[in-house]
């Protein structure tokens, strides 16, 4: 149960209970009306109408509404790196979708969540707040409540998360680091490949070489913007495509069934203690075993 606490100060003396709210507590409009329906303001332990000017001294408590997700659980395994009351961070496993589609219903991230609930009794509501593709590994965040997800998008908004991921990519990258700023368009809207486009949306990745081996390279990215495909578009784009990466000429099933790219680091302000963390995860077995084949 999350909940938010106000001692009112001779700041606040006069102020209705409703405007105190929209001074100190940032919530979106509708959250404050669900909060006012559900009458999840309490003034010295009481239930009080927004209307009411609380005495200087008193106490505001507000509890964020109970909530949960209607997925069908499975027992499909989760490696947690980090969980509180209002978010968890999951270092996903390549080959498994985030949300459920129409075309894969079940057998996701989702359905993970929904088992892990019914297994600690603690429900919430799952709000992905960052998405990674099927075959995509690494730091997925999920919030447990609609203020977490509104914040974190913020943050997302102001380009102030950090994201850092990993890819092994064929060809030797001679440059140490470079920036790719190029603009990423859908070229058919019935495929879902991306592509360069002069009137696709503003796309920026960072990325700097790690090591070289025979004929490939491991490249370090931080994500400026979060479009689809980006890391996969704009390193194939250059001459450089993600290892296993079908869609963008990056296939080679002989060192791994996957694209190369893991989700390695994520750095952003917690939306409750406005703590700045840092989550890693380390890069996945068969990342390590197609490294170590190129090396040898």
């Amino acid at each position: 149960m999350t909940e938010f606490y106000h001692k009112v100060t001779t700041e606040d003396e006069g102020l209705e209970l409703r405007e105190i709210m929209r001074e100190h507590f940032d919530f979106s409009a509708r959250l404050r009306n669900r909060i006012k329906r559900e009458k999840l303001v309490m003034v010295d332990g009481v239930s009080t109408p927004g209307w009411k000017k609380p005495p200087v001294g008193s106490e505001i408590r507000i509890t964020l509404p109970d909530e949960t997700s209607g997925f069908e659980p499975q027992n499909i395994p989760l490696d947690i790196v980090y969980e509180d009351d209002d978010l968890m961070i999951i270092n996903k496993q390549p080959g498994l979708i985030v949300h459920p589609t129409k075309g894969h219903p079940t057998g996701t991230v989702a359905n993970a969540l929904m088992y892990y609930m019914e297994q600690t009794g603690k429900p919430f509501k799952i709000r992905f707040v960052n998405r990674l593709d099927m075959d995509t590994s690494g730091l997925l965040v999920v919030a447990k409540n609609s203020y977490t997800q509104n914040d974190y998008t913020k943050q997302m908004k102001e380009n102030t998360v950090e994201k850092r991921y990993m890819a092994v990519v064929k060809g030797i990258v001679e440059s140490d680091e470079g920036t790719i700023d190029l603009p990423i368009g859908r070229p058919d809207p019935d495929h879902v490949r991306r592509g360069v486009m002069e009137d696709g949306a503003p796309s920026v990745t960072h990325y700097k070489v790690i090591d070289r081996y025979n004929g490939y390279s491991l490249v370090e990215l931080l994500l400026e913007t979060g479009r689809t495909h980006q890391i996969r578009v704009h390193m194939s784009h250059i001459g450089h495509p993600v290892l296993g990466d079908w869609l963008y000429e990056g296939l080679n099933p002989l060192l791994i069934d996957r694209q190369a790219l893991h989700a390695a680091k994520l750095t952003f302000t917690h939306p409750m203690t406005k703590e700045k963390v840092t989550f890693e995860a380390p890069i996945p077995d068969d990342m390590k075993k197609a490294i170590e084949k190129l090396s040898q």
